[in-house]
């Protein structure tokens, strides 16, 4: 009698969580910083991936949407931008009772809040998630939390976002050490801004003109007499920028010199994954304390931020600089402009400053 064929081996069932991560920050620089630890806390999820809930104003589809671990991205509409003129969907106390009742039906099993705020907590609870995961840095956020471990909220000198969700990923064993940030460049982006900046002079130099506050402004002054010395050494720059500030862009361009302006390009209509993949390209980045300027940083560009009087950015000493003054309008366009065109001519002293 012949031999049966025996039935090929059945796959395992993937019994890690279906998890959702809530982020608790509103800007992209700071979603930025937690980009290598959402992308451990999806290799212990099902399938190798979560649904990142966050603010539109991080334009986290953009930023991260591509990306394999990413399964889906939910609007956590809390802080809407100041220009809509809007109340968020998401806020009030009744409006977190709205996200978490929106949460009951997507059948997750475990939640991470990256957030110290126990009202997000609240989200968690409504939606019924039985495994809640967060900092634990109060004591009625560790009550509407499954179970630890807790951290210590950070209250050094640097900016406290990234050191507690560091500090929050080695305790769960998703890491043991600091991960640097950083991003994923969109193919189809790249290749559309590298048409965009095909006649441009090299080395490349971005601007972030941009500014969430008017305290971290820099300004439209400074910027154009530092585009200037850039140009006038023969390099190319880009003013950065999203449309608010394209009004800014061309007056930094007209107190320009005209024979230096066809070096200056004004590049405030692109789509934030066309940010990225300009800040990929350029030599050199120099701006406020802004989103763009941690996208530059996380994708290996050496960056310096504006920062004059305020708390450090101290994760990234490799590429991402701080410029700092008694004042921000101290900071001088031309000692600027000498740190980007010595990190250009000798790249090996950036990456060891």
């Amino acid at each position: 009698m012949p031999p049966t064929a025996s039935a090929p081996p059945q796959p395992r069932p993937d019994t890690r969580p279906r998890t959702a991560v809530l982020f608790q920050w509103v800007g992209m620089g700071d979603l930025v910083w937690h980009v290598p630890y959402f992308r451990r806390v999806a290799q212990t999820s099902r399938d190798g991936q979560l649904t990142l809930i966050a603010s539109p104003t991080t334009f986290a589809p953009q930023l991260l949407g591509h990306e394999p671990w990413v399964r889906a991205i939910i609007d956590f509409d809390r802080h809407p931008r100041r220009h809509e003129a809007r109340q968020g969907r998401h806020r009030g106390v009744l409006g977190l009772w709205r996200m978490g009742r929106e949460l009951r039906t997507q059948g997750f099993d475990r939640i991470v809040l990256f957030t110290n705020h126990t009202n997000r907590t609240l989200v968690a609870v409504v939606a019924g998630i039985p495994e809640r995961l967060g900092y634990g840095t109060s004591w009625l956020q560790r009550r509407l939390l499954s179970h630890g471990p807790w951290i210590a909220r950070y209250k050094g000198p640097a900016v406290s976002a990234y050191k507690d969700a560091t500090a929050f990923a080695m305790a769960q064993g998703w890491c043991d050490a600091p991960i640097l940030p950083s991003l994923i460049v969109r193919p189809e982006a790249l290749e559309r801004v590298r048409a965009r900046l095909k006649d441009m002079p090299r080395p490349l130099h971005a601007l972030c003109i941009g500014s969430s506050e008017p305290y971290k402004q820099w300004g439209s002054d400074n910027f154009a007499a530092l585009a200037s010395e850039l140009a006038s050494a023969g390099h190319g720059v880009l003013l950065i920028g999203g449309p608010a500030e394209h009004s800014m862009a061309q007056t930094i361009v007209q107190r320009i010199e005209p024979a230096l302006r066809p070096q200056v390009m004004i590049v405030t209509d692109g789509t934030v994954a066309d940010t990225v993949a300009t800040m990929s390209l350029v030599q050199t980045c120099v701006g406020n304390d802004t989103g763009a300027a941690n996208i530059a940083a996380a994708v290996g560009t050496q960056t310096w931020v504006l920062l004059g009087p305020r708390p450090p950015l101290d994760h990234d000493p490799q590429t991402l600089h701080m410029v700092t003054a008694p004042r921000l309008d101290a900071i001088q366009p031309r000692d600027v402009a000498r740190l980007a065109l010595t990190a250009h001519a000798q790249p090996a002293m950036a990456n060891s400053a």
